[in-house]
């Protein structure tokens, strides 16, 4: 990795609102290297069911897993207005990781594309590389050998709450002692779905989850590098989820994470108050449909984490918090791309 890092890296943080992709150069000022916040894949295969649905057309989707949020709620309204939605295995997995779920919401999942008229074909998958590589060929940009993406993926869990199941990453990674970065993978593990569809449309991607990248690129900010050896709360408001971490040093206390449009400013604050005492429990976030809450036992004698800063494009949500906007080198929406960048240095350091 140590070469193709000082040759540059494209990091892409993959939301379900944006991607976010900056190509990240050494030698040049981070403010001046190429950045782009385009419409996330999601959100663009969202518009194309919609025009699909407007023209009365059924859909098919080939590709791969990729991530739900906006592109569910299209196909919801697809179904409602009476069309209908056909879907390879791999793709259907976007909806549901069980196939039995996925047919009962009305998708139909097949083997090749049906004998359907009028129908439309829509590929699935959260990153289109050769579409980037042509926008960056436009402004005579070089695309980096090294690629970063990060993605939230809940993991393959047919048979248990995939909140549940996503949240013992947290819990692993709070229990083992581990830094970020070992969120970080070259080779994703099995059950982590979706960043292997990534990998298999990236061959070489290096692979991180959105809520690591964004807390490590959130410490990158000077207020809250300052006070880390005190003890911080930082959090992720992002468009579909809040992540907020117990960050003191190089250690990770605690994690919590919950759906943003179940949350208000005085339910987060009452949460992230119990959170930093260590009162929270994983049972009230699971059962209020969040994925969980954990703080290590020794966590508040170490700190009582009082001051919060926060990123991500929802932050202005929860302005009441008096949470510093954390902007890691005057650009917030950038934040988890900044991370993964940071991941990759770390890593690079560690392999020697």
């Amino acid at each position: 990795m140590t070469n193709h890092l000082e040759t540059g890296v494209l990091a892409i943080d993959v939301g379900s609102g944006t991607q976010d992709i900056l190509v990240w150069q050494p030698g040049i000022s981070i403010q001046n290297c190429p950045k782009l916040i385009l419409p996330s894949a999601t959100t663009i295969l969202a518009g194309s069911i919609d025009r699909a649905t407007e023209r009365g057309n059924h859909v098919f989707f080939s590709g791969t897993t990729m991530g739900g949020g906006p592109c569910s709620r299209a196909v919801r309204n697809h179904l409602k207005a009476g069309l209908q939605v056909f879907a390879l295995p791999d793709a259907a997995r976007t909806f549901n990781d069980d196939i039995e779920k996925v047919r009962a919401m009305g998708v139909q999942v097949v083997d090749e594309r049906p004998p359907v008229t009028p129908l439309e074909e829509l590929p699935m998958g959260d990153i289109e590389i050769s579409n980037i590589r042509k926008a960056l060929d436009l402004f005579h940009v070089s695309m980096p050998r090294l690629v970063a993406v990060c993605v939230q993926d809940h993991g393959f869990s047919p048979y248990e709450s995939n909140r549940a199941f996503r949240f013992r990453q947290w819990a692993d990674l709070l229990k083992a002692g581990s830094p970020l970065e070992d969120l970080l993978y070259e080779t994703p593990p099995e059950h982590l779905t979706r960043m292997r569809a990534v990998t298999r449309a990236v061959p070489g991607a290096w692979l991180m989850d959105t809520g690591a990248s964004a807390i490590l690129g959130a410490l990158l900010d000077p207020w809250a590098s300052e006070r880390l050896n005190d003890g911080l709360t930082v959090i992720n408001a992002g468009n579909e989820h809040i992540v907020a971490g117990l960050v003191k040093g190089e250690r990770i206390w605690g994690f919590y994470e919950h759906h943003t449009s179940l949350l208000d400013e005085r339910k987060l604050m009452d949460h992230l108050t119990r959170f930093r005492r260590g009162e929270l429990t994983n049972r009230e976030i699971f059962d209020e449909m969040g994925h969980g809450c954990l703080v290590l036992p020794e966590g508040p004698a170490n700190s009582d984490f009082r001051p919060m800063s926060i990123t991500g494009p929802n932050r202005a949500k929860f302005q009441g918090l008096g949470a510093h906007l954390a902007a890691p080198f005057g650009d917030m929406m950038l934040t988890g791309c900044f991370g993964l960048v940071e991941a990759l240095k770390r890593r690079s350091k560690g392999n020697g």
